[in-house]
């Protein structure tokens, strides 16, 4: 029949599954009928030639995928976006569609070679001809749809695939007539799905349920409000009927195991024009990364956080150190469909130390606050690496550098990490990702210590099955080094302390002049003072592991005796306090803070029951820290992480490997993970600190 409408097809001739690229072959090598193959093709055929024109493309002998037309090119007008297909088993269809195009008065336009786009197959335009819809995640890379966007003059919306059965935009995705859509929503990312919806209103959102999914019910072919398709569940025919659409049923099951239905088997070569210049497409931004890329994983976590953030990447160039211990660049350029995602991934690329090329630099973007203790929605959460922010064309650094904080810029510049409660009207912060690198360092990632050290500092890292013999023997190392060169120290403890009979130790290693700050809650505070006054914990006696008579009252006697004496240094000056871990601090000029909660008893005097001015307190003490020991207190443990700058060490004890994992994995180089009992660890590392006394006394 003579129409407006025209598609273009290839008999399957040679068609056969011989090879897997999608999990549709699995299992189907050789196991497709030539013969009931070509009898459901010319069924397709016949009920499309009804309709509309086709013409027909010779098949060719060896590429056996070549009846599946959709992925031959993207037809727009007279232009052609030609595929370029990922898998080496189609790419010799390429000149072959070519020729076809280019005899038909088409221009053609071609791809890079390294640049995969698999035609209508990840790219399908809306039925009123408003933008295209293409897809991106198996076969078809994000960047190529600049590219296509900027050549067929068409406003592209990219949507991440991210199940694999459905590796095509159109085994999932069909744009109907009036607006309509039939898609399976579990095939795409949130960011994809948000973005359906925002193009296409509730009513004419027609979503189906895998059971019609996976009998390709989307891979339809759509010819006004004909739809034909493989397989209907009655439904969805219904669901269809009620919104005017007919559907016709063919079975092509010998090309489900490859993978393709209706629309795989055809590609529209009449397309409505777009009759408006395309709005803003895909975005780009190149950057570098400078450091030991390659035996540090710095690269391939940059790149994965790149895919798996919903963008795609070009590696521009990468010059690799001459030796093992020189440094490694690599520019990269990095796409993404929204400045939502752009925003987002680059978040996280500064946060591993990449930076904007020279000709990209800009300044930090300034926003002036207008309420109190209010920023604005897209302001930089700041993280606990070292900072520079470029203001006025000069790069500064930011001080008070902690995580989760707002970076605000006074006169002079002068950049500052601020809590969201500290802003003030009129302070100056900043918003987005502009002028904003991490500062890593490139020295030597062995770190070979000088040679009168006998240890290095253990890296990053949890394991319960890592000797913590091992570990213990390098922290005591680290606290007698730092204890000689004037280091700081600081502890954050929990009552568990207490409870598995690490008072004693710790009692000593504040006495000894390894600790110079000691964080925790009113609860080690009080255990520790019950048992340095009445001999249990929590009631328990800690010689005899027997409850106590009445013991379960002993840390209500505790507090109350502490409040009487009005705080702990007065019960020390008075004699009621005579030994302990916060009796140690008193005596040895030690510095602690006690952050109440609500279900402390008392509690005692010194306990700060202000949130806000026990974190104050905390981040004071642990300033100029060189070590944190983070012994079995989870949230106390959080909230120092949280406020404490890379490049501090860090060693966190708990029996709970899930507890050890949270606190460890903050992605400092200079973080350990020990899953132990927090009493044998300090056990332990008395005896290894008495070891090395030992042995400096024998020298």
């Amino acid at each position: 029949m003579t129409s407006s409408i025209r598609f273009l097809m290839c008999a399957p001739h040679h068609y056969e599954v011989d090879y897997v690229i999608n999990p549709w072959m699995e299992g189907n090598i050789h196991r497709a009928s030539l013969a009931t193959a070509q009898e459901q093709w010319q069924n397709l055929y016949q009920i499309i030639a009804d309709r509309a024109d086709v013409d027909l493309v010779k098949p060719q002998q060896g590429w056996p995928d070549m009846v599946f037309t959709a992925n031959a090119g993207l037809i727009l007008g007279n232009q052609v976006v030609l595929s370029r297909f990922l898998h080496p088993e189609r790419q010799g269809e390429e000149p072959f569609f070519k020729d076809w195009f280019e005899s038909q008065g088409h221009q053609v336009f071609t791809l890079p070679a390294e640049l995969p786009f698999e035609g209508a197959g990840d790219a399908l335009l809306d039925r009123e001809g408003r933008w295209l819809w293409a897809g991106y995640g198996f076969r078809t890379e994000l960047d190529s749809h600049g590219l296509v966007a900027q050549w067929l003059n068409i406003e592209v919306l990219s949507l991440h695939l991210m199940d694999e059965r459905f590796y095509h935009l159109d085994t999932c995705f069909c744009p109907l007539t009036g607006g309509y859509l039939l898609y399976y929503p579990p095939a795409f990312d949130a960011y994809s799905n948000r973005l359906i919806e925002l193009r296409v209103p509730p009513e004419k959102r027609i979503a189906i349920d895998e059971p019609d999914a996976i009998t390709f019910a989307c891979n339809a072919v759509n010819i006004d409000r004909i739809v034909i398709m493989n397989k209907a569940s009655t439904e969805l025919k219904e669901r269809m009927a009620a919104v005017g659409f007919e559907v016709v049923e063919t079975p092509l099951t010998e090309f489900l195991k490859a993978g393709g239905a209706a629309k795989c088997l055809t590609l529209r070569v009449t397309e409505p024009l777009h009759p408006e210049p395309a709005r803003e497409g895909l975005l780009s931004r190149t950057v570098t990364m400078t450091g030991h890329l390659l035996d540090s994983g710095l690269v391939s976590r940059a790149l994965d956080l790149v895919m798996e953030g919903g963008g795609s990447f070009q590696v521009l160039n990468f010059d690799l150190g001459a030796q093992r211990q020189s440094t490694s660049s690599a520019d990269i350029r990095v796409s993404a469909p929204s400045h939502e995602i752009m925003d987002e991934i680059m978040a996280q690329l500064i946060d591993l130390g990449a930076v904007a090329l020279p000709t990209e630099q800009q300044d930090a973007r300034l926003v002036t606050i207008t309420q109190a203790g209010v920023a604005p929605d897209d302001f930089y959460s700041s993280t606990i690496y070292p900072t520079e922010v470029r203001v006025q064309g000069q790069w500064v650094r930011v001080h008070n550098q902690r995580m989760d904080g707002v970076v605000v810029i006074a006169d002079s510049p002068v950049a500052t990490c601020k809590l969201l409660r500290d802003l003030q009207v009129g302070d100056q912060v900043i918003v987005g990702y502009d002028g904003i690198r991490s500062v890593r360092s490139t020295t030597d990632r062995s770190r070979v210590a000088p040679q009168a050290e006998e240890f290095s500092f253990m890296g990053s890292g949890v394991s319960s099955e890592r000797r913590v013999e091992l570990i213990v023997e390098q922290v005591a190392w680290e606290l007698r080094r730092l204890r000689d060169q004037g280091g700081r120290v600081a502890v954050v403890a929990g009552p568990v302390v207490i409870h598995t009979g690490g008072g004693n130790h710790l009692s000593r290693l504040i006495r000894e002049g390894y600790v110079q700050a000691l964080l925790g809650g009113n609860a080690i505070a009080v255990h520790d003072i019950e048992q340095a006054m009445l001999g249990t914990s929590l009631g328990v006696d800690m010689n005899q592991g027997t409850s106590v008579r009445g013991g379960h009252r002993h840390h209500l006697r505790a507090i109350n005796s502490i409040r009487r004496c009005g705080s702990i240094a007065n019960a020390v000056d008075q004699g009621v306090l005579t030994r302990g871990v916060l009796y140690e601090c008193v005596k040895n000029n030690v510095p602690f803070s006690l952050a109440g909660s609500i279900r402390d008893d008392g509690p005692l005097p010194d306990t700060k029951m202000d949130l806000l001015e026990a974190q104050a307190d905390y981040a004071r003490l642990i300033e100029g820290c060189d070590l944190i020991l983070m012994l079995s207190t989870m949230l106390h443990a959080i909230g120092v992480g949280n406020m404490t700058p890379a490049g501090v060490k860090m060693v966190c004890v708990d029996i709970n490997p899930a507890v050890v994992t949270k606190l460890a994995d903050r992605g400092s180089l200079e973080s350990t993970g020990v899953v132990t009992d927090v009493g044998l660890f300090l056990s332990l590392l008395v005896k290894q600190l008495d070891r090395l006394t030992q042995r400096h006394v024998v020298v």
